[in-house]
């Protein structure tokens, strides 16, 4: 069955059945690899896009729930100031060890940031709780997530 749906800005038409999760979509179908597999079943992170401004597990969304929404990928970040920021910190403090859960990482910091310019520690801790890293960069997201709310507020290019 073909649908249509809105990604990185972009509407694409997929032949999917439409119980197909959108994380195989993405990949298989549109070679939008960033998007990684974990665990499958929504709780490690490493699938995390935008829905609609929301992080989501891309690993349990059915394509068929998906029209009329808006899709972002890590793919997209790039075009996005906060994400740019988010991505900026992450080089600067050097967050990535192995790398393969970082676009999950990066997708829930930029919500994050959209919704709580300024986070508290108990939001960030919250809000990443979700997000699982094998190598335990933890302190240096926080960190990152942090760098890029003081970059915001500065108004700063990232």
């Amino acid at each position: 069955m073909t649908t249509t749906i809105s990604i990185n800005h972009q509407d694409r038409a997929v032949d999917a059945d439409p119980q197909t999760p959108l994380l195989w979509v993405l990949r298989d179908e549109l070679g939008m690899t960033g998007t990684k597999f974990g665990c499958g079943m929504a709780l490690c992170g490493a699938c995390t896009v935008h829905l609609d401004g929301q992080p989501i597990r891309s690993c349990v969304t059915p394509v068929s729930t998906l029209s009329g929404k808006k899709v972002r990928t890590i793919e997209s970040m790039q075009d996005d100031r906060v994400g740019r920021a988010v991505q900026g910190a992450w080089l600067a403090l050097n967050v990535a060890q192995c790398g393969y859960c970082q676009a999950g990482q990066i997708m829930s910091a930029t919500a994050l940031l959209k919704t709580h310019r300024a986070p508290t520690d108990k939001q960030i801790i919250e809000a990443m709780s979700g997000n699982i890293c094998r190598c335990g960069t933890y302190h240096r997201i926080h960190a990152a997530i942090r760098q890029a709310a003081k970059t915001l507020a500065r108004g700063g290019r990232a």
